[in-house]
Formats: structure tokens, sequence, C-alpha cells
């Protein structure tokens, strides 16, 4: 092929040039198209999320700005966040929800201690997960009935401390003021213990092995292992673990709470799920029960943000 000179500039500098920025082009538009397809892929779940979630929440919103039944909404501005600020039973169902953050402590040092003391080699260890781990799966319901049996009044647990000569430790567990929102407390430490226990275990086996030999090998004992090599590895473990309790014990109680006491006596075990359900279901205040709903979805906002901040902070964190 005759080479051309134009103004200094070959034709074989041109079909070189082209050559090069070809190729290019093509992969640039290929991943563009790819981009495309996947956001293709992605549109009915979004979608999805877009009329479950969102509508839903826009609804809520709305609706917390009426009084009223269903068809007899009547705009009453923020009158209803108002009258929660001086209803009893609100200011007493989120207290209640403060209350049981204190399980997020207690179940997190139990779970992580166990799995410390199980992660430890010896026969047996995988048949002790699952029985931990049996309480986690077991229905709400059936958790909530089996337990009012044993802390109602004169039940199961009171007849026990009787025969033990312990009377002086009877509670009216479920009845008092006093004792029935810890009693639930306890229930839900049992059941979530064994989650706990799971996800740190499997924390704990991500560890790299060279690390506790090189400790051994200079002459670190048990304790020191696990204070100063396993417990720092998996802190970012605990820190979501403690954040997605908290998220649980302000928005993911209410089962517990209505098969054991039902928000009784006098209210001294409702929580603001429960007070959403009764205004909302039974008594028809959907305006009261969106206000609600939204002063829920505030607090659960704080969790919810600390999470997105650690997650965000462990995967910054080199590795």
């Amino acid at each position: 092929m005759q080479e051309v000179r134009i103004g200094g500039v070959t034709s074989a500098d041109v079909v070189s040039s082209n050559d090069v920025s070809t190729p290019a082009t093509k992969g640039g538009r290929r991943r563009r198209r790819g981009q495309l397809w996947a956001y293709g892929y992605m549109a009915p779940a979004l979608v999805m999320l877009g009329l479950v979630f969102a509508y839903s929440l826009y609804q809520v919103v709305k609706y917390s700005f009426y009084a009223g039944g269903v068809g007899q909404l009547t705009w009453v501005g923020t009158s209803n966040y108002k009258d929660l600020l001086i209803d009893p039973q609100f200011m007493s169902s989120m207290f209640n929800n403060f209350k049981l953050l204190i399980v997020v402590p207690i179940v997190t040092s139990l779970s992580l201690i166990v799995s410390l003391i199980i992660n430890t080699s010896f026969r047996g260890i995988r048949k002790y997960r699952a029985i931990l781990f049996v309480p986690y799966i077991l229905p709400a319901v059936a958790m909530g009935l089996s337990f009012s049996y044993l802390l109602q009044g004169n039940g199961i647990l009171d007849s026990f401390l009787t025969n033990v000569h312990l009377s002086g430790l009877i509670h009216d567990w479920l009845g008092s003021p006093s004792w029935v929102i810890f009693s639930i407390g306890g229930v839900i430490v049992w059941q979530q213990f064994g989650f706990g226990v799971v996800v740190f275990s499997a924390a704990l086996l991500a560890v790299p092995q060279e690390m506790i030999e090189a400790a051994r090998i200079d002459g670190a004992g048990w304790w020191v292992i696990q204070r100063r090599i396993l417990v720092p590895q998996i802190i970012r473990i605990i820190e979501f673990f403690v954040i997605l309790q908290s998220i649980n014990m302000l928005s993911s109680v209410f089962t517990y709470v209505y098969v054991l006491t039902g928000g009784g006596p006098a209210y001294a075990s409702s929580v603001l799920e429960f007070f959403i359900y009764q205004n909302g279901f039974e008594n028809g205040s959907i305006g009261i029960a969106s206000a609600a709903a939204v002063a829920l979805l505030a607090l659960a906002s704080i969790f919810i943000a600390l999470y997105i901040w650690a997650r965000a902070r462990s995967a910054k964190a080199p590795h």
C-alpha cells in the first residue's frame, strides 16, 4: 500500500491512530451497556421496594397530620404529635423501649463469653452451637405462651422456688408493674442469646490461627489470647451486633408484649409497637398511630445511621 503524506501526516499515522482508539471506544461503550443492563435487571426490585416501602412511608407520614378513622379523616396539622407528648401511655411505652435497651449489653456480653469458651477446641462443639441456636429459631408466639405459663403468678417458676425453699425470691413476674418489663427483657435475652453465639463464633473462626499460635509461642495464656487478640479482631462484628440489637429493642418486641402481657398491667409493659397497634387497629385512631409510627422511625433511624456509619468505617479500615 502506497504511503501518502499530507501536511506532514502520513496515511500510516492515521490508520495506526484509528487502530488504537477504536478498541478503547468500543470497550467504553460495552461497559456503559453493561451498566444499563444491570440497572434494567434491578428495576423490578427497585419498583417493588418503592411501592412497598416508600409509598407506605409516604402514607404513614401523610396520615400523621390527620385525625379520625378511614374515610373520615380531618386535617389537624401537628396536633397528633403534640397529643403524643402529653399522652401518658405513649410516654410510658417509649420509656419501656428504652428500658429494654438494657438487654443489649447483657445479651452481647453473655454471647461473647460463651462464644469465646466454645471456640476452644473440644469434643461436641458443633452440638453445643446447635443447641444454643435453637431458641432463636423457635416461633415467638409459641415461646411467649410457654413463658407465660412459666412466669405467671403461682406458675411453674414460683412453684419451683417454693419447693426449693426460696420463697423470698417469688414475685408476680408478669403482673407487677415494677417487674413485668424486666421479665419480658429476660425472655428476649434467652431468645436472642443463641443468635449472638452463632454470629460471634463465626467471626472467631475467621481469625487467622497464625496469630494465636504466635501468641502461644510467646507465652500468652488463654485469657490474654482472648482479651488481647480475639476480641480486638472481632470488635467490628461486636459493634454491628450491638447496633442491630438496639434497633430490635425499639422495633421488634411487639410479639413478646402482645403474647405475654397484652401491654398490662395498666400499660406497664406497653411498648411503641403495641401503642401503634392498639390505636391503629383497636381504637381506629389512624392519625395518632401514624404519628407514633413516625416517632418510632425517627428513634430507629438514629441507630440505623450508626449502623451505616459503622459499616462505612469497617469498609475503610485496613484488613
